[in-house]
């Protein structure tokens, strides 16, 4: 897995030397293969008074809350109690930065502008090195990401993440491209027994549970299956300790764009970083091939999701 350094898109936008509407789509089918785009500086407002703010935060660890959550749909903030005046504080910085994050992707991946779902956004305040978590919830090991509570029906899980730390490097190990990890363990962790559900009895038992007044997440075969691929590549060691996985170091400040769902990723140390989710769909990609579903659907013969 690589990464590639943008250099022509800043807090101003577009070079005048650009050309806007070609670059825009190279970025967001570089993204779609399996790339990391990386900035040096944030390419949109964060201020330092923010930034210090948030860095001034005690961060008492806990495995309910290992992250800090902002829901913009809901303007609500979760995970965070202090004095109201604190607490207000980190409120109105995590919707501004969402806001700010949820503008510079309309802008620089404009294919993807007025298609996207805006997800949730985070602060991350504790160092990831050493975590005491299970081993579901470990980002030290290498997995790709599905939502429990939140499935996308093949939509893409888009993530901007900043480094706000004033010293540390956030390092990350990634893997290979979605194909190649699919094609090597897809049909190991149940891959086909997962698309004969599709469909169906699925479709008839979530029914059955809505009309019942049970608050059920309404999940695919894809989601059941990307659930159940999180968690088997976690407690794979065989695959955590194969050879081929890529090193990444993201200095302070830095910010960096990643399909999580298509790049095996584990964060190995690093603290104080910020994040926003999008969930991108199926029809508003640029290379669908390359998406998780087209891969596994491929590979299985059958629709995960969808008519």
């Amino acid at each position: 897995m690589s990464w590639i350094e943008v250099h022509d898109y800043g807090t101003g936008g577009w070079q005048s030397s650009s050309d806007s509407s070609q670059s825009s789509r190279h970025y967001c089918e570089q993204l779609e293969q399996g790339r990391v785009l990386l900035f040096s500086r944030p390419p949109f407002s964060l201020t330092e008074e923010d930034r210090q703010f948030l860095l001034g935060q005690r961060a008492g660890d806990s495995r309910l809350h290992k992250n800090i959550s902002y829901r913009p749909q809901e303007d609500s903030l979760r995970g965070f109690s202090d004095d109201k005046e604190t607490t207000d504080r980190v409120h109105q910085i995590l919707r501004n930065y969402s806001r700010q994050v949820t503008k510079f992707v309309s802008d620089f991946l404009v294919p993807y502008a007025g298609k996207f779902n805006l997800d949730f956004a985070s602060f991350r305040p504790l160092e990831e090195e050493g975590r005491d978590l299970p081993l579901h919830k470990r980002n030290d090991l290498l997995h790709v990401d599905a939502f429990p509570s939140r499935p996308t029906h093949g939509g893409r899980i888009l993530r901007v993440f900043t480094n706000i730390h004033a010293s540390k490097e956030r390092v990350w190990l990634t893997g290979e491209p979605f194909d190649k990890l699919a094609s090597s363990y897809a049909m190991d962790a149940g891959l086909q027994k997962f698309a004969g559900q599709a469909g169906g009895l699925r479709s008839r038992v979530t029914g059955l549970l809505h009309a019942t007044g049970l608050p059920v997440a309404d999940r695919s075969a894809y989601d059941e299956f990307m659930l159940h691929f999180h968690n088997y590549l976690k407690e794979n060691r065989d695959y955590q300790s194969a050879p081929g996985k890529v090193r990444m170091t993201f200095p302070p400040m830095a910010t960096w764009l990643v399909f999580t769902d298509g790049v095996p990723h584990a964060a190995l140390s690093g603290q104080s970083a910020l994040e926003q989710t999008f969930i991108v769909p199926r029809d508003a990609l640029v290379s669908p091939v390359h998406s998780p579903i087209q891969v596994l659907e491929n590979l299985c013969g059958r629709k995960l999701a969808g008519k």
